[in-house]
């Protein structure tokens, strides 16, 4: 691309859409994430059943699953947010909420995944914004800042 021109490139579209993913991905999540951290949903119990693990080089990470009531709402197959292989015994209920997040409930202290959904924001924003500021720096001067200055006139004195 020469310098002075207003094109986009085929690689400023692929960051610009990446970004576009990444910002429809935050803003999918935003809503659960935020009621997550205040605590609020609907209240119920969860019910473990069963903990599932995966091991990575140098850590486990597991989840238990279970079972989600509260007033009309059964989730008969739910990950409790958090919570690590010791957390539950098979059997045990404790006081969680619901969100609306498909796939998780949260125990009563919450959850701060808010924090990676406003990062993953930012981040696509930036991305989208991108190709814009690259064809802002290169948009050419103005007319007035490229025309000749004009021949000053000889004194008269």
């Amino acid at each position: 691309m020469k310098l002075g021109t207003t094109r986009l490139t085929a690689f400023d579209l692929v960051i610009a859409a990446g970004g576009l993913l990444l910002v429809l991905l935050a803003v999918q999540n935003l809503g659960p994430a935020v009621a997550a951290f205040r605590g609020v949903g609907t209240w119920g119990t969860f019910t473990a059943r069963r903990v599932e693990c995966v091991e990575h080089p140098g850590h486990e990470q597991c989840t238990w699953l279970g079972e989600f009531r509260g007033g009309r709402v059964v989730r008969p197959e739910v990950g409790f947010y958090g919570g690590d292989r010791e957390t539950f015994t098979p059997g045990q209920s404790v006081r969680a909420f619901d969100t609306g997040r498909q796939g998780h409930v949260y125990g009563p202290g919450g959850s701060n995944e808010w924090i990676v959904v406003v990062l993953l924001l930012i981040a696509g924003l930036g991305l989208v914004a991108r190709p814009l500021a690259r064809l802002r720096r290169r948009a050419p001067a103005t007319s007035a800042s490229r025309e000749p200055a004009e021949p000053a006139e000889p004194s008269t004195r």
